[in-house]
Parts: C-alpha cells; sequence; structure tokens
C-alpha cells in the first residue's frame, strides 16, 4: 500500500544536485514535480558545513521536499571512488536540512550534458560554466521519470 507521500510523488518539489569538490549543479523540479529545469552552480566555498547551508537556502527558498543527489557508479554498476563521500555528504546534508536525500546513479550524466551543450552549439568557455547544472537536471529528471513510471506501473525494483 502506498503512503500519502508516494501517492502524491508528483506533487512535490525535488531539488537535485550534482555534487563535486569545487562546484555543485544545482536543479529544481516544478512545482507538480514532474520536470526538472537546472537552477545555479553553487561554487564551492571549501567547507562542506558552509555549502550544506547554501543549499539548504537554496532548498527553503524553492520549498524543496526532497534533495537528490547523483551518486557516482562505475560502468559496471559498481560504487564509483566519489560514492563514499557522497553518501557521507547526503548522510550530513539530510541532517542539517531535515529534508530526505535519496541517491541516484549519475552515470553519463556529465557525458550527456556535456554532447547536448555541444549539440546546441555552445562554446567550449561556456559549456564549462553551465555543465554542472545540465548535470544536475539529467540527475533530478531521471529521478522524477522513475517517481513517473512508479506510479504508472507500481514499484519498479532499483538499486543504487
Amino acid at each position: 500500500m502506498q503512503t500519502n507521500k508516494q501517492r502524491n510523488a508528483c506533487l512535490m518539489r525535488i531539488m537535485g544536485l550534482d555534487w563535486g569538490e569545487k562546484r555543485i549543479g544545482v536543479a529544481v523540479s516544478d512545482p507538480m514535480g514532474c520536470i526538472a529545469q537546472g537552477l545555479e552552480i553553487i561554487n564551492s566555498k571549501g567547507s562542506i558545513k558552509a555549502d550544506i547551508n547554501t543549499i539548504k537556502g537554496c532548498a527553503q527558498k524553492n520549498n524543496a521536499e526532497l534533495i537528490v543527489i547523483g551518486l557516482p557508479r562505475n560502468m559496471d554498476g559498481s560504487p564509483g571512488p566519489q560514492a563514499e563521500k557522497i553518501k557521507a555528504f547526503a548522510k550530513r546534508l539530510s541532517s542539517i536540512t531535515g529534508l530526505p536525500v535519496e541517491l541516484w546513479d549519475e552515470r553519463l550524466t556529465t557525458v550527456a550534458s556535456e554532447k547536448l551543450l555541444i549539440e546546441a552549439d555552445m562554446s567550449r568557455t561556456k559549456r564549462r560554466k553551465v555543465i554542472d547544472k545540465m548535470a544536475a537536471v539529467l540527475i533530478l529528471q531521471g529521478y522524477l521519470d522513475y517517481l513517473s513510471r512508479k506510479k504508472t506501473h507500481g514499484p519498479i525494483n532499483r538499486q543504487i
């Protein structure tokens, strides 16, 4: 049986993050929780606590009820070298923001972002400035699509 939160999954605003040690790409869903749009890039302040406080402010400003963070995996599905850092960051982010945090497979999101930006004929300099935000959009849209399929077709087996 579905909980109200699961039943209304497409009725909440969700924030997506492409976390990096230098930059954090941020995306947010539309108010219906169905379409991801790029929001901003947060330049890391060199302090995880400061970065989390910036993300917390962004989540509050955009009424986010859930945060999705890209989890780096190798092509064989095993955790990538940054996976443990991301998991620790996600746990701390949830603790400080009071919001649930989900991890979502981010394999190839940066490659796909780069390809989309090249197809849009964006210069290398401009691409560098927006690629993290675009990767956050792809991470979040993948999660939103999963929720939509789950709502339509029932539980879907997934491993994160």
